[in-house]
């Protein structure tokens, strides 16, 4: 796949936007988790619009701001702009409680085309993938750090993977499934009493 200056534009757009911003728990560049859901839309063969709105896929959940979205447009074209907009699952501050606001993206991924389901699946399972080594290191402790806490924040993984899979058999909608699935199953097993 040939890449345009879009391409370029949208790394270092991805950067001043994202440059200081942290991940939960580790506070790792967040820049790393859009580089690689970027490389995964890539890997599951991608095109361009696609491939950009996996690196801004939270600009508008993350750093909106008054004319990001005509910036976004005018920049990288309402294709990308669209894929953005229906990965986010709020753009308006203060953004509507945890869960209704979880239930609603849910509820639009339902419909949602091929480029959404594709840039969603990529984050989300980078998201879980996360999650694992969090767990592995921290334990229970992660939880304190998500509004969902551990039974929401499953349940949102759980929900998202099965809507992607009820619209399509992806081989990468099957690679999250089975990361959920390892997030549940260490979930589970480190609640449970030890037994003599």
């Amino acid at each position: 796949m040939e890449f345009s200056e879009r391409f370029e534009q949208a790394l270092t757009w991805a950067l001043g936007l994202h440059g200081e911003q942290k991940r939960k728990l580790t506070g790792v560049p967040y820049v790393g988790h859009l580089l690689r859901v970027c490389g995964t839309v890539m890997e599951y063969a991608g095109d361009e619009d696609e491939v950009i709105a996996a690196l801004l896929h939270d600009a508008l959940e993350d750093q909106n701001r008054p004319g990001l979205s005509d910036e976004l447009v005018e920049r990288f074209g309402s294709g990308v702009l669209h894929i953005i907009k229906q990965c986010s699952d709020r753009e308006e501050a203060p953004p509507p409680p945890w869960r209704k606001r979880k239930e609603a993206f849910l509820e639009r991924l339902k419909m949602a085309d091929a480029s959404v389901r594709l840039v969603t699946a990529a984050d989300k399972l980078d998201n879980v993938r996360n999650l694992i080594t969090s767990y592995r290191v921290w334990g229970e402790l992660i939880w304190d750090h998500f509004r969902g806490g551990k039974e929401g924040t499953l349940w949102y993984y759980r929900e998202v993977a099965r809507v992607l899979r009820h619209a399509s058999e992806h081989p990468l909608l099957l690679e999250l499934e089975r990361a959920v699935e390892e997030l549940e199953t260490l979930a589970k097993t480190s609640a449970e009493p030890a037994t003599p």
